[in-house]
Protein backbone atom coordinates (compact mmCIF):
# COMPACT_ATOMS: atom_id res chain seq x y z
CA UNK A 1 0.00 0.00 0.00
CA UNK A 2 2.66 2.40 -1.16
CA UNK A 3 1.76 6.29 -0.45
CA UNK A 4 -1.16 5.64 2.52
CA UNK A 5 0.25 8.45 5.43
CA UNK A 6 -0.25 5.68 8.01
CA UNK A 7 1.59 2.01 7.95
CA UNK A 8 -0.24 -1.00 8.21
CA UNK A 9 0.98 -1.51 11.85
CA UNK A 10 1.54 0.96 14.45
CA UNK A 11 3.98 0.19 16.62
CA UNK A 12 5.18 1.99 19.75
CA UNK A 13 8.24 1.96 21.46
CA UNK A 14 8.87 0.49 24.62
CA UNK A 15 9.27 3.83 26.33
CA UNK A 16 5.77 4.78 25.16
CA UNK A 17 4.55 1.70 27.01
CA UNK A 18 2.23 3.33 30.25
CA UNK A 19 2.95 3.56 33.29
CA UNK A 20 0.12 4.45 34.81
CA UNK A 21 -3.47 2.42 34.69
CA UNK A 22 -6.18 5.01 34.08
CA UNK A 23 -9.13 4.85 36.15
CA UNK A 24 -11.94 5.84 34.31
CA UNK A 25 -14.70 6.15 37.46
CA UNK A 26 -12.35 9.80 38.58
CA UNK A 27 -14.25 11.37 35.09
CA UNK A 28 -17.83 9.78 35.76
CA UNK A 29 -20.22 12.28 37.61
CA UNK A 30 -22.62 9.21 38.02
CA UNK A 31 -20.30 6.56 40.09
CA UNK A 32 -20.27 2.87 39.67
CA UNK A 33 -23.51 1.42 42.28
CA UNK A 34 -21.29 0.16 45.51
CA UNK A 35 -21.01 -3.79 46.02
CA UNK A 36 -23.46 -4.84 48.64
CA UNK A 37 -23.29 -7.33 51.50
CA UNK A 38 -25.72 -9.67 51.00
CA UNK A 39 -26.61 -10.51 54.17
CA UNK A 40 -27.07 -7.00 55.16
CA UNK A 41 -27.63 -4.63 52.01
CA UNK A 42 -24.99 -2.45 52.90
CA UNK A 43 -22.55 -1.52 50.67
CA UNK A 44 -19.32 -4.20 51.22
CA UNK A 45 -16.62 -2.47 53.68
CA UNK A 46 -12.53 -2.89 52.64
CA UNK A 47 -12.55 -5.50 55.45
CA UNK A 48 -15.14 -7.84 54.15
CA UNK A 49 -14.01 -7.68 50.90
CA UNK A 50 -10.50 -8.49 51.87
CA UNK A 51 -11.76 -11.95 52.96
CA UNK A 52 -12.25 -12.74 49.07
CA UNK A 53 -9.58 -10.29 47.31
CA UNK A 54 -6.44 -9.34 47.71
CA UNK A 55 -6.04 -6.18 49.85
CA UNK A 56 -4.58 -3.91 47.53
CA UNK A 57 -7.13 -5.04 44.74
CA UNK A 58 -9.97 -4.44 47.42
CA UNK A 59 -8.18 -1.21 47.28
CA UNK A 60 -8.47 -0.79 43.37
CA UNK A 61 -11.70 -1.60 43.23
CA UNK A 62 -13.01 0.88 45.91
CA UNK A 63 -11.64 3.67 44.66
CA UNK A 64 -13.20 6.38 42.81
CA UNK A 65 -11.40 9.43 43.08
CA UNK A 66 -8.14 8.96 41.49
CA UNK A 67 -7.60 9.28 37.72
CA UNK A 68 -4.34 7.44 37.38
CA UNK A 69 -2.95 4.60 39.56
CA UNK A 70 0.81 3.62 38.86
CA UNK A 71 1.85 0.43 37.70
CA UNK A 72 4.55 -1.39 39.83
CA UNK A 73 8.14 -2.22 37.93
CA UNK A 74 7.57 -5.62 38.45
CA UNK A 75 3.82 -5.66 36.22
CA UNK A 76 5.93 -3.42 33.68
CA UNK A 77 8.53 -5.72 33.32
CA UNK A 78 6.19 -8.64 32.50
CA UNK A 79 4.29 -6.32 30.33
CA UNK A 80 7.42 -5.61 28.05
CA UNK A 81 7.49 -9.49 27.31
CA UNK A 82 4.61 -8.62 24.41
CA UNK A 83 3.64 -5.18 25.29
CA UNK A 84 3.04 -2.53 23.32
CA UNK A 85 0.92 -4.36 20.99
CA UNK A 86 0.13 -3.28 17.63
CA UNK A 87 -2.15 -1.22 16.39
CA UNK A 88 -2.99 -2.27 12.70
CA UNK A 89 -4.98 -0.36 9.93
CA UNK A 90 -7.05 -2.70 8.09
CA UNK A 91 -6.50 -2.06 4.29
CA UNK A 92 -7.69 -5.11 2.71
CA UNK A 93 -11.02 -5.76 4.82
CA UNK A 94 -11.41 -1.95 3.89
CA UNK A 95 -10.92 -3.04 0.26
CA UNK A 96 -13.03 -6.56 0.76
CA UNK A 97 -15.91 -4.27 1.84
CA UNK A 98 -15.69 -1.77 -0.79
CA UNK A 99 -16.03 1.30 2.36
CA UNK A 100 -15.06 4.76 2.39
CA UNK A 101 -14.32 3.89 6.53
CA UNK A 102 -11.25 3.68 7.96
CA UNK A 103 -11.17 0.37 9.82
CA UNK A 104 -8.20 0.14 12.64
CA UNK A 105 -7.96 -3.01 14.94
CA UNK A 106 -6.43 -3.33 18.43
CA UNK A 107 -4.55 -7.08 18.61
CA UNK A 108 -3.91 -8.10 22.39
CA UNK A 109 -3.38 -11.37 21.02
CA UNK A 110 0.22 -12.02 20.43
CA UNK A 111 1.04 -13.95 23.69
CA UNK A 112 0.52 -17.49 25.01
CA UNK A 113 -2.24 -17.04 26.35
CA UNK A 114 -3.94 -15.54 22.94
CA UNK A 115 -5.95 -12.90 24.51
CA UNK A 116 -6.34 -9.31 26.83
CA UNK A 117 -6.88 -11.57 29.79
CA UNK A 118 -3.10 -11.67 31.37
CA UNK A 119 -2.52 -7.67 31.37
CA UNK A 120 -4.91 -7.96 34.87
CA UNK A 121 -4.09 -11.19 35.42
CA UNK A 122 -0.43 -10.43 36.06
CA UNK A 123 -1.62 -7.95 38.23
CA UNK A 124 -3.62 -9.63 40.49
CA UNK A 125 -1.07 -12.29 40.41
CA UNK A 126 1.96 -9.85 41.56
CA UNK A 127 -0.42 -8.17 44.35
CA UNK A 128 -1.30 -11.93 46.08
CA UNK A 129 2.21 -12.73 45.65
CA UNK A 130 3.61 -9.13 47.43
CA UNK A 131 0.30 -10.42 49.83
CA UNK A 132 2.34 -14.03 51.05
CA UNK A 133 -0.58 -16.02 49.41
CA UNK A 134 0.18 -19.69 48.65
CA UNK A 135 -2.30 -19.31 45.92
CA UNK A 136 -5.63 -18.19 43.81
CA UNK A 137 -8.76 -19.44 42.73
CA UNK A 138 -10.89 -18.37 39.71
CA UNK A 139 -13.47 -19.31 37.26
CA UNK A 140 -12.89 -19.06 33.20
CA UNK A 141 -15.33 -19.09 30.56
CA UNK A 142 -14.10 -20.10 27.08
CA UNK A 143 -10.66 -20.58 28.61
CA UNK A 144 -8.73 -17.58 28.20
CA UNK A 145 -8.36 -16.01 31.64
CA UNK A 146 -7.89 -19.22 33.15
CA UNK A 147 -4.87 -19.97 30.55
CA UNK A 148 -3.59 -15.98 31.52
CA UNK A 149 -3.94 -16.45 35.15
CA UNK A 150 -2.39 -19.91 35.19
CA UNK A 151 0.88 -18.23 32.95
CA UNK A 152 0.77 -15.32 35.71
CA UNK A 153 0.72 -17.59 38.76
CA UNK A 154 3.72 -19.71 37.15
CA UNK A 155 5.70 -16.42 36.80
CA UNK A 156 5.47 -15.70 40.36
CA UNK A 157 5.19 -19.41 41.95
CA UNK A 158 1.61 -19.18 43.45
CA UNK A 159 -0.90 -22.64 42.94
CA UNK A 160 -3.89 -21.77 40.87
CA UNK A 161 -6.87 -23.25 40.75
CA UNK A 162 -9.13 -23.01 37.80
CA UNK A 163 -13.26 -24.15 37.63
CA UNK A 164 -13.85 -24.11 33.94
CA UNK A 165 -17.61 -23.90 32.66
CA UNK A 166 -17.99 -28.07 31.85
CA UNK A 167 -18.93 -26.91 27.91
CA UNK A 168 -15.78 -25.19 27.47
CA UNK A 169 -14.29 -27.76 29.22
CA UNK A 170 -15.27 -30.57 27.25
CA UNK A 171 -15.34 -28.25 24.12
CA UNK A 172 -11.60 -27.06 24.45
CA UNK A 173 -9.11 -29.46 25.59
CA UNK A 174 -6.73 -27.89 24.38
CA UNK A 175 -7.17 -24.82 26.22
CA UNK A 176 -7.01 -26.74 29.30
CA UNK A 177 -3.80 -28.44 28.62
CA UNK A 178 -2.06 -24.88 28.03
CA UNK A 179 -3.24 -23.91 32.03
CA UNK A 180 -2.25 -27.65 32.75
CA UNK A 181 1.24 -26.91 31.32
CA UNK A 182 1.64 -23.81 33.75
CA UNK A 183 0.96 -25.50 36.35
CA UNK A 184 -2.86 -24.90 37.41
CA UNK A 185 -5.17 -27.39 38.08
CA UNK A 186 -8.66 -27.25 36.09
CA UNK A 187 -12.14 -28.68 37.24
CA UNK A 188 -14.91 -28.52 35.09
CA UNK A 189 -17.72 -26.91 36.78
CA UNK A 190 -20.13 -27.45 38.04
CA UNK A 191 -18.54 -30.16 39.81
CA UNK A 192 -18.57 -32.22 42.83
CA UNK A 193 -15.48 -30.58 44.41
CA UNK A 194 -18.26 -28.15 46.16
CA UNK A 195 -21.05 -27.73 48.32
CA UNK A 196 -22.58 -25.45 46.21
CA UNK A 197 -21.22 -27.31 42.62
CA UNK A 198 -23.27 -29.97 44.50
CA UNK A 199 -26.31 -28.26 44.72
CA UNK A 200 -26.61 -26.78 41.15
CA UNK A 201 -26.14 -30.09 39.95
CA UNK A 202 -28.74 -31.62 42.20
CA UNK A 203 -31.30 -28.27 40.81
CA UNK A 204 -30.05 -28.63 37.24
CA UNK A 205 -28.94 -32.27 36.61
CA UNK A 206 -27.32 -32.34 33.08
CA UNK A 207 -26.29 -29.01 33.53
CA UNK A 208 -23.39 -27.57 31.14
CA UNK A 209 -22.17 -25.28 33.23
CA UNK A 210 -22.19 -21.04 33.45
CA UNK A 211 -19.34 -18.70 34.63
CA UNK A 212 -22.05 -17.66 37.24
CA UNK A 213 -21.86 -21.43 38.43
CA UNK A 214 -18.45 -21.41 38.10
CA UNK A 215 -17.24 -18.33 39.90
CA UNK A 216 -19.11 -19.84 42.79
CA UNK A 217 -17.00 -22.33 43.69
CA UNK A 218 -14.27 -20.56 42.75
CA UNK A 219 -14.96 -18.20 45.67
CA UNK A 220 -15.83 -21.14 48.13
CA UNK A 221 -12.74 -22.85 47.98
CA UNK A 222 -10.61 -19.33 48.18
CA UNK A 223 -12.65 -18.52 51.73
CA UNK A 224 -12.66 -22.08 52.57
CA UNK A 225 -8.61 -22.64 51.92
CA UNK A 226 -6.05 -20.70 54.15
CA UNK A 227 -3.73 -18.68 52.51
CA UNK A 228 -6.09 -18.34 49.23
CA UNK A 229 -7.89 -15.58 47.60
CA UNK A 230 -10.42 -15.65 44.67
CA UNK A 231 -9.71 -13.39 41.60
CA UNK A 232 -11.58 -13.00 38.91
CA UNK A 233 -10.83 -11.71 35.18
CA UNK A 234 -13.60 -9.37 34.06
CA UNK A 235 -16.68 -7.39 35.46
CA UNK A 236 -15.05 -5.85 38.53
CA UNK A 237 -14.00 -2.23 38.21
CA UNK A 238 -10.39 -3.64 39.39
CA UNK A 239 -10.29 -5.67 36.30
CA UNK A 240 -11.16 -2.92 34.44
CA UNK A 241 -8.70 -0.53 35.79
CA UNK A 242 -5.61 -3.04 34.60
CA UNK A 243 -6.96 -3.60 31.13
CA UNK A 244 -7.27 0.20 30.50
CA UNK A 245 -3.69 -0.20 29.16
CA UNK A 246 -4.93 -1.55 25.81
CA UNK A 247 -7.25 1.81 25.18
CA UNK A 248 -4.23 3.93 26.17
CA UNK A 249 -1.89 2.61 23.75
CA UNK A 250 -4.63 2.76 20.97
CA UNK A 251 -5.15 6.24 21.61
CA UNK A 252 -0.81 7.28 21.60
CA UNK A 253 -0.87 5.44 18.76
CA UNK A 254 -4.06 7.32 17.04
CA UNK A 255 -2.55 10.33 18.14
CA UNK A 256 1.05 9.78 16.64
CA UNK A 257 -0.53 9.82 13.17
CA UNK A 258 -3.86 12.44 13.65
CA UNK A 259 -6.17 9.81 13.78
CA UNK A 260 -9.68 10.68 15.72
CA UNK A 261 -11.92 7.53 15.97
CA UNK A 262 -15.41 8.17 15.23
CA UNK A 263 -16.54 4.89 16.37
CA UNK A 264 -15.16 2.86 19.22
CA UNK A 265 -16.34 -1.15 19.43
CA UNK A 266 -15.64 -4.07 21.20
CA UNK A 267 -17.40 -7.00 22.56
CA UNK A 268 -18.49 -7.14 25.66
CA UNK A 269 -19.54 -10.50 28.06
CA UNK A 270 -18.54 -9.34 31.33
CA UNK A 271 -16.79 -6.04 30.00
CA UNK A 272 -13.02 -6.14 30.72
CA UNK A 273 -11.98 -5.67 27.06
CA UNK A 274 -14.72 -3.13 26.22
CA UNK A 275 -13.83 -1.26 29.19
CA UNK A 276 -10.07 -1.44 28.47
CA UNK A 277 -10.33 -0.17 25.30
CA UNK A 278 -12.76 2.73 25.91
CA UNK A 279 -11.25 4.01 29.28
CA UNK A 280 -9.18 6.96 27.78
CA UNK A 281 -11.64 8.15 24.90
CA UNK A 282 -14.68 8.01 27.37
CA UNK A 283 -12.30 9.66 29.79
CA UNK A 284 -12.37 12.64 27.26
CA UNK A 285 -16.16 11.93 26.49
CA UNK A 286 -16.63 12.44 30.13
CA UNK A 287 -14.91 15.85 30.65
CA UNK A 288 -16.15 17.39 27.14
CA UNK A 289 -12.88 17.31 25.16
CA UNK A 290 -14.03 14.80 22.60
CA UNK A 291 -17.19 12.61 21.64
CA UNK A 292 -16.90 9.10 20.02
CA UNK A 293 -19.65 6.49 18.96
CA UNK A 294 -18.99 3.66 21.59
CA UNK A 295 -21.04 0.31 20.56
CA UNK A 296 -20.65 -2.44 22.83
CA UNK A 297 -21.65 -5.99 20.85
CA UNK A 298 -22.58 -9.08 22.95
CA UNK A 299 -24.17 -12.06 21.53
CA UNK A 300 -27.98 -13.06 20.83
CA UNK A 301 -28.22 -16.04 23.30
CA UNK A 302 -26.39 -13.99 26.29
CA UNK A 303 -27.80 -10.20 26.05
CA UNK A 304 -27.15 -8.58 29.37
CA UNK A 305 -27.62 -4.99 28.25
CA UNK A 306 -30.00 -5.50 25.03
CA UNK A 307 -32.55 -7.26 27.05
CA UNK A 308 -31.41 -7.57 30.49
CA UNK A 309 -32.51 -5.67 33.83
CA UNK A 310 -30.82 -2.63 35.09
CA UNK A 311 -30.51 -3.55 38.97
CA UNK A 312 -28.85 -5.63 41.83
CA UNK A 313 -28.16 -9.19 41.49
CA UNK A 314 -25.57 -11.51 42.67
CA UNK A 315 -22.62 -12.02 40.83
CA UNK A 316 -22.84 -15.37 41.01
CA UNK A 317 -25.49 -18.85 40.69
CA UNK A 318 -24.53 -19.94 44.00
CA UNK A 319 -25.56 -16.87 45.51
CA UNK A 320 -22.46 -16.65 47.73
CA UNK A 321 -20.88 -13.11 46.26
CA UNK A 322 -21.88 -9.50 46.36
CA UNK A 323 -24.50 -8.02 45.11
CA UNK A 324 -23.99 -5.70 41.99
CA UNK A 325 -25.87 -3.42 40.41
CA UNK A 326 -25.65 -4.51 36.76
CA UNK A 327 -27.28 -4.86 33.73
CA UNK A 328 -28.45 -8.85 34.35
CA UNK A 329 -30.76 -11.95 32.68
CA UNK A 330 -30.60 -13.10 36.42
CA UNK A 331 -27.98 -14.95 37.76
CA UNK A 332 -29.67 -18.42 37.60
CA UNK A 333 -29.15 -17.49 33.69
CA UNK A 334 -27.09 -20.10 32.24
CA UNK A 335 -26.47 -19.63 28.17
CA UNK A 336 -27.56 -22.61 25.52
CA UNK A 337 -24.96 -25.08 25.23
CA UNK A 338 -24.55 -24.64 21.91
CA UNK A 339 -23.15 -20.85 22.62
CA UNK A 340 -19.65 -20.43 21.21
CA UNK A 341 -17.00 -18.15 23.19
CA UNK A 342 -16.22 -16.73 26.55
CA UNK A 343 -19.14 -14.16 26.69
CA UNK A 344 -21.31 -16.06 28.87
CA UNK A 345 -21.88 -13.88 31.69
CA UNK A 346 -25.37 -13.37 33.12
CA UNK A 347 -24.29 -9.46 34.06
CA UNK A 348 -21.92 -6.85 32.75
CA UNK A 349 -19.51 -4.62 34.36
CA UNK A 350 -21.20 -2.01 37.06
CA UNK A 351 -18.77 0.50 35.27
CA UNK A 352 -20.35 -0.06 31.78
CA UNK A 353 -23.73 -0.87 33.39
CA UNK A 354 -24.06 3.16 34.56
CA UNK A 355 -22.11 4.52 31.92
CA UNK A 356 -24.75 2.94 29.40
CA UNK A 357 -27.48 3.33 31.89
CA UNK A 358 -26.13 7.14 31.57
CA UNK A 359 -26.89 6.97 27.35
CA UNK A 360 -22.74 7.16 26.96
CA UNK A 361 -22.88 4.42 24.83
CA UNK A 362 -24.75 1.56 22.55
CA UNK A 363 -25.34 -1.53 22.97
CA UNK A 364 -26.13 -4.36 20.43
CA UNK A 365 -26.40 -8.02 19.83
CA UNK A 366 -25.88 -10.33 17.28
CA UNK A 367 -26.22 -14.22 16.16
CA UNK A 368 -23.46 -16.33 16.51
CA UNK A 369 -23.71 -18.09 12.85
CA UNK A 370 -23.40 -13.96 11.37
CA UNK A 371 -20.60 -13.95 13.91
CA UNK A 372 -18.72 -16.83 12.56
CA UNK A 373 -19.45 -15.85 9.18
CA UNK A 374 -17.20 -12.13 9.99
CA UNK A 375 -14.90 -14.32 11.61
CA UNK A 376 -13.90 -16.04 8.47
CA UNK A 377 -14.34 -13.30 6.57
CA UNK A 378 -12.15 -11.67 8.32
CA UNK A 379 -9.62 -14.45 8.51
CA UNK A 380 -9.28 -15.12 4.75
CA UNK A 381 -8.55 -11.00 4.52
CA UNK A 382 -6.66 -10.18 7.26
CA UNK A 383 -4.76 -13.39 7.65
CA UNK A 384 -5.68 -13.57 11.28
CA UNK A 385 -7.60 -16.24 12.83
CA UNK A 386 -10.36 -14.23 15.53
CA UNK A 387 -11.52 -15.40 18.98
CA UNK A 388 -15.00 -15.83 18.52
CA UNK A 389 -15.76 -12.94 21.40
CA UNK A 390 -13.70 -10.50 19.29
CA UNK A 391 -15.75 -11.67 16.43
CA UNK A 392 -18.44 -10.39 17.53
CA UNK A 393 -16.86 -6.60 17.35
CA UNK A 394 -15.52 -7.62 14.06
CA UNK A 395 -19.39 -8.24 12.79
CA UNK A 396 -20.21 -5.33 14.05
CA UNK A 397 -17.12 -3.57 13.01
CA UNK A 398 -17.99 -4.97 9.46
CA UNK A 399 -21.82 -3.77 9.61
CA UNK A 400 -20.69 -0.11 10.20
CA UNK A 401 -18.30 -0.05 7.43
CA UNK A 402 -21.03 -1.54 5.15
CA UNK A 403 -23.01 1.36 6.66
CA UNK A 404 -20.63 3.86 5.26
CA UNK A 405 -20.05 2.04 1.76
CA UNK A 406 -24.04 2.86 1.48
CA UNK A 407 -24.06 6.69 2.79
CA UNK A 408 -20.76 7.83 1.68
CA UNK A 409 -19.94 8.18 4.95
CA UNK A 410 -15.95 8.16 5.78
CA UNK A 411 -15.93 7.03 9.29
CA UNK A 412 -12.99 6.00 11.29
CA UNK A 413 -13.86 2.29 13.10
CA UNK A 414 -12.28 1.50 15.95
CA UNK A 415 -12.23 -1.88 17.33
CA UNK A 416 -10.52 -4.67 19.92
CA UNK A 417 -9.51 -7.99 18.51
CA UNK A 418 -9.16 -9.37 21.97
CA UNK A 419 -7.24 -12.23 20.76
CA UNK A 420 -6.99 -15.28 18.45
CA UNK A 421 -9.45 -18.31 18.10
CA UNK A 422 -6.70 -21.30 17.27
CA UNK A 423 -8.45 -23.09 20.38
CA UNK A 424 -12.00 -22.40 19.44
CA UNK A 425 -11.91 -24.81 16.34
CA UNK A 426 -14.96 -26.73 17.39
CA UNK A 427 -17.54 -23.75 17.02
CA UNK A 428 -15.43 -22.92 13.74
CA UNK A 429 -16.03 -26.87 12.28
CA UNK A 430 -19.22 -26.25 13.71
CA UNK A 431 -20.05 -23.30 11.67
CA UNK A 432 -18.21 -24.90 8.23
CA UNK A 433 -20.61 -28.29 8.81
CA UNK A 434 -23.64 -26.47 9.25
CA UNK A 435 -24.44 -27.55 12.55
CA UNK A 436 -24.46 -24.04 14.47
CA UNK A 437 -27.67 -22.99 14.67
CA UNK A 438 -28.74 -19.47 16.45
CA UNK A 439 -30.02 -19.71 20.01
CA UNK A 440 -31.99 -16.58 21.09
CA UNK A 441 -33.73 -17.10 24.49
CA UNK A 442 -37.51 -16.22 24.75
CA UNK A 443 -38.79 -13.62 26.55
CA UNK A 444 -40.22 -15.67 29.08
CA UNK A 445 -37.15 -17.61 29.60
CA UNK A 446 -35.43 -14.28 30.34
CA UNK A 447 -38.42 -13.60 32.56
CA UNK A 448 -38.22 -16.95 34.52
CA UNK A 449 -34.45 -16.27 34.88
CA UNK A 450 -35.11 -13.16 36.37
CA UNK A 451 -37.27 -13.71 38.99
CA UNK A 452 -34.28 -14.22 41.01
CA UNK A 453 -33.23 -11.04 41.43
CA UNK A 454 -32.77 -9.94 45.16
CA UNK A 455 -34.98 -8.15 47.11
CA UNK A 456 -32.20 -5.95 48.45
CA UNK A 457 -31.16 -3.48 46.21
CA UNK A 458 -34.29 -3.14 44.41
Amino acid sequence: MAGKEVPYKIYLEESELPTSWYNVRADMKNKPAPLLNPGTGEPMKPEELEGVFCKELVKQELDNENPYIEIPGEILDFYRMYRPSPLTRAYFLEKYLQTPAKIYYKFEGNNTSGSHKLNSAIAQAYYAKKQGLKGVTTETGAGQWGTALSMACSFFGLDCKVFMVKVSYEQKPFRREVMRTYGASVTPSPSEETQVGRKILAEHPGTTGSLGCAISEAVEVAVGTEGYRYVLGSVLNQVLLHQSIIGLETKTALDKYGIKPDIIIGCAGGGSNLGGLIAPFMGEKLRGEADYRIIAVEPASCPSFTRGKYAYDFCDTGKVCPLAKMYTLGCDFIPAPNHAGGLRYHGMSSILSQLYADGLMEAVSVKQTDVFKAAEEFARVEGTLPAPESSHAIRTAMDEAIRCRETGEEKTIVFGLTGTGYFDMVAYEQFHNGTMSDYIPTDEELAESLKSLPAIGA
